[in-house]
């Protein structure tokens, strides 16, 4: 089943489940119910609370309409009479919505002898064809989304079309509760968000966490240079006549933070980019200058509801590894290969092995001409063939400046994560009247690529913590060996291990507390140390180390110097 066919089946639970609600509970209204990206979800609104309990009651009532086989059957008709049809039943959401419909039909599905709903389908032939589901969660809804509407109760549930698929499918969920990265973060002192007294979505980084974000920012500076990216820094604030003529003022405004200073109006950087054209502007470009490659370790921020706040997920303060290419036109499509390349490489790096994309066409809202836009669409898909590789088509979903490629990495539970993402622009630099002195002597515009590899550090890190359950390879690990020294008359040989890897630039600890062997061995173990190193007399006296490994326990005693130079082997090559 190819992921349309997916979407129509759980599109069609999500309509049983209208019809189970509506059955139960006949003066709930209706609002909508889609399919989305594991499963589909359902809006109603409903003076009483669903509780758990009633996801039961709904579940059962679900099953006996999927065993009754009832036919889902289409029918259209005028938006006149299909709003009468709903203003009847008392549907006030979907008169709403038909109001919204542009087209002079609508069409509606009837299911059993008294439930019909608003739909433009399509919809799988009968119930009996949902092989199965599991309503999953309950949350609250604007409708619409918007925080004035009223709000509204959403039912989540999930659909496969087999009972194998969906039990690996909760498998993988209670799985996930076990990476979640809200609670592994700050169990392992790696970051925070303080809601109360900070505000929410602000990333606090504690001592290891900041460590994690040092290693990451180092391989990305070092990997950037070597392709010949020039690092740029630009002020967080500026002002709002800039983002005006970005076209960000009057496309993003809802998402900026703005404020007054000296009677100018300011914005906090929602994006670096404006920053990068400016710096391109400031003095005058040859052919021979591009492409400019220029990359920033750019913190942004952006106004988040805080209904969409989650972890490092979503916040409202992130850094992003920014880089824009300015170039010729014959050097745009080697450039966006070169990125694709980047990518790649990162993902195998950080140990991420599989990887979706999309291609992301011109939305309803943009700036450019369709000339450009269908140019600079081509190109993308252009250079994701000439690379072997496949992709699927988000129609309308490009930024409003550009068409742009998503790379999704997907982790250890095959779930997908936003990260890398190249976007090709002819609009900016023909707003900011950006040019190149060709080889004829005459000026043109250059192309500007925006891209990002890891996309959100925030993010990225979330995903890391998630990947990797909190045990992160030895090279990302804050702290890399803990030295137990088992008694007070070893401390000294724990001190001279100790100083023995930091010689190799390995991050170590010496535990000496008062507390059993076993205590710290243990606390070592939930810190998700990579190597314990037990010490007594005996490895005093023959210069050794007992070595524990994390997940393959205890590996005996190797000699100092021995274990020194295999920590550092396997440390440098980032495995």
């Amino acid at each position: 089943m190819n992921k349309t066919e997916l979407d129509i089946l759980r599109h069609s639970c999500s309509h049983v489940l209208a019809q189970a609600v509506k059955s139960l509970w006949p003066q709930t209204k209706l609002g909508i119910g889609p399919a989305i990206e594991d499963g589909f979800y359902y809006d109603f609104d409903r003076k009483e609370a669903f509780t758990a309990e009633d996801l039961d009651e709904i579940e059962k009532r679900m099953r006996e309409i999927i065993s009754q086989d009832q036919a889902l059957v289409r029918e259209e008709m005028p938006k006149e009479k299909a709003s009468v049809l709903f203003k009847g039943l008392g549907e006030d959401y979907k008169v709403e919505l038909i109001k919204e419909i542009p087209d002079a039909n609508v069409t509606i599905y009837r299911t059993g002898d008294k439930f019909v709903d608003l739909c433009r389908g399509p919809h799988i032939a009968s119930t009996g064809k949902i092989p199965a589901f599991k309503l999953l969660s309950l949350a609250g809804a604007y409708w619409h989304g918007i925080e004035t509407n009223p709000m509204l109760q959403r039912i989540y549930g999930t659909c496969f079309e087999s009972q194998s698929e969906l039990d690996e499918y909760l498998n993988n969920l209670e799985e996930a509760k076990t990476r979640d990265h809200r609670k592994l973060g700050p169990a392992l002192g790696l970051f925070d968000i303080y809601h109360e007294t900070a505000g929410a979505g602000l990333v606090f980084y504690h001592p290891k966490g900041a460590v994690l974000r040092m290693l990451i920012e180092n391989y990305e500076k070092e990997e950037h240079f070597k392709r010949g990216y020039q690092m740029v820094i630009t002020p967080h604030i500026m002002q709002a006549g800039l983002w005006q003529t970005s076209g960000h003022y009057g496309y993003y405004r809802e998402n900026m933070y703005t404020f007054k200073i000296d009677e100018k109006e300011f914005v906090l950087k929602p994006m670096n980019c404006p920053g990068h054209i400016l710096i391109y502007q400031s003095k005058i470009r040859s052919y021979k200058d591009l492409p400019l490659r220029l990359f920033e370790l750019g913190t942004v921020y952006r106004h988040e509801k805080a209904g969409v706040l989650h972890g490092l997920l979503r916040v409202r303060g992130f850094t992003q590894d920014d880089g824009h290419i300015f170039c010729l036109p014959e050097q745009l499509k080697p450039e966006i290969k070169a990125v694709i390349d980047f990518v790649f490489d990162t993902m195998k790096t950080f140990g991420f092995n599989d990887v979706s994309i999309e291609i992301s066409t011109r939305p309803e809202k943009y700036i450019g001409s369709e000339e450009d836009w269908q140019l600079a669409t081509q190109t993308l898909e252009e250079a994701l063939k000439e690379k072997g590789l496949s992709y699927s088509v988000n129609v309308g979903e490009g930024a409003f400046y550009g068409p742009k490629i998503d790379i999704k990495l997907k982790d250890a539970l095959k779930r997908q994560w936003q990260c890398a993402t190249i976007q090709c622009d002819f609009a900016l630099p023909k707003r900011f009247d950006l040019s190149y002195v060709d080889s004829d002597g005459k000026q043109k515009q250059p192309i500007m690529l925006h891209r990002v590899i890891l996309g959100s550090l925030e993010r990225f890190t979330g995903a890391l913590v998630e990947h990797y359950k909190g045990a992160l390879p030895l090279w990302l690990s804050p702290l890399q060996v803990l030295i137990i020294p088992i008694r007070d008359s070893v401390i000294e040989y724990a001190r001279e291990v100790q100083q023995a890897l930091q010689k190799q630039n390995i991050r170590v600890e010496i535990d000496s507390r008062n507390e059993t062997l076993d205590k710290r061995i243990r606390a070592g173990e939930v810190d998700k140390v990579p190597y314990i190193l037990v010490l007594g007399d005996r490895e005093a006296k023959a210069h050794t180390v007992s070595v524990r490994k994390r997940q393959a326990g205890d590996q005996g005693a190797v000699a100092l110097d021995k274990f020194a130079l295999l920590v550092k082997e396997e440390n440098d090559k980032r495995t």
